[in-house]
């Protein structure tokens, strides 16, 4: 009897914690796994959006349409008239939504640019993605964004 004892015994002393991603904020959460394996994944979004004030400025500027880039890469692209009273959510419909796979780091950023029709660039910076996150990038209208100074 307590060779049996012994026996299962060692069987359980030999168990190993089950593996896996365990932050929430990864896209590859294992609920499941008892210790970090360090292979989570992150990804983010970001959404750009501008009010009326920007849409009109821009109409009156001439732009027509923009063109978005994050990192030099089209992200999307909108008419210079669709605007927003308020910041919409990331993927909502008529939005600039951009989605990044961050690879295993919480936060990257990223060089992003606005140009219209004619390649006029109105805005450019660097915007924060976090992980499991919507970022809102409003881009509000200035004198300085205009091609030709108006007074």
């Amino acid at each position: 009897m307590l060779m049996v004892l012994t026996t299962i015994s060692g069987l359980n002393s030999g168990c190993a914690k089950k593996k896996g991603c365990t932050d929430p904020d990864s896209i590859n959460y294992n609920a499941d796994a008892e210790e970090d394996d360090g292979t989570c994944k992150y990804e983010g979004q970001v959404v750009f959006w501008f009010d009326q004030t920007t849409a009109q400025g821009l109409l009156n500027d001439g732009a027509i349409s923009l063109t978005y880039y994050v990192n030099g890469q089209i992200i999307g692209s909108s008419a210079s008239n669709l605007y927003w009273t308020g910041a919409p959510t990331c993927g909502q419909d008529g939005s600039v939504t951009y989605t990044k796979d961050l690879g295993s780091f919480k936060t990257q950023s990223y060089n992003f640019s606005v140009k219209d029709q004619t390649n006029w660039e109105y805005w450019n910076g660097v915007i924060n993605i976090n992980a499991n996150f919507c970022t809102k990038m409003k881009l509000s209208w200035t004198k300085s964004s205009q091609k030709k100074c108006k007074d």
